[in-house]
């Protein structure tokens, strides 16, 4: 069995990273390549010396103005890209060079509170002022546009009237937890499935 070579792209934490890189590790068939990175002091750098994952940092210039990035990725041979919590707009060369390769999460469901700033607790702080009762994750192939890729999949929690935006958040946290590493794994072992979206009904609590 060929293993199949994620590379992830992070901006922050990286708890997701650490989510991925955790599922993974007892399924030889799939390897966390590569975590990128546009921050030079991102806290996921420290998961990844820990987690013991290759990481590499890369400025605006490397990524909008030169095929560098580009030119890693090629090296790397991805069969996957995945942007777990990366917020710069992906450029049009890396489209361009892996169609349907390239998946995100957003702590939404869209296409409500998608665009340009809406990410973080910019989301969830709207959907509490909107007194929405539901929100949950959407997970969606990349293109041209913020948060307008095909669904790949979105799943849902119920909003409490005393739900503070930092409860939504948790709640949001969990689904993409629980949520984000299957699909990778459904995308790898069939590709042919991609962009099918299917969804989880509302959880309690």
């Amino acid at each position: 069995m060929n293993t199949k070579r994620i590379v992830l792209f992070a901006s922050g934490s990286g708890s997701n990273v650490e989510n991925i890189v955790n599922y993974f590790s007892d399924k030889p068939h799939i390897t966390v390549t590569a975590v990128l990175t546009n921050k030079r002091d991102a806290k996921v750098l420290d998961r990844c010396n820990r987690l013991k994952i290759n990481a590499l940092y890369f400025n605006k210039i490397a990524f909008l103005e030169s095929d560098c990035v580009l030119d890693i990725l090629k090296s790397l041979q991805p069969d996957l890209i995945v942007l777990a919590g990366f917020l710069w707009k992906i450029p049009k060369n890396l489209i361009e060079a892996f169609p349907n390769t390239i998946i995100n999460i957003h702590p939404a469901l869209l296409p409500k509170y998608g665009g340009k700033g809406m990410y973080g607790m910019h989301v969830h702080q709207a959907v509490k002022e909107n007194k929405e009762t539901e929100t949950g994750i959407t997970i969606h192939f990349v293109n041209d546009n913020y948060d307008e890729g095909a669904v790949i999949h979105q799943a849902k929690t119920k909003i409490e009237p005393d739900d503070t935006p930092e409860h939504i958040a948790a709640k949001v946290h969990q689904l993409e937890y629980e949520h984000f590493p299957k699909v990778i794994e459904k995308l790898l072992a069939s590709p042919e499935n991609a962009g099918k979206a299917f969804s989880t009904p509302p959880k309690e609590g």
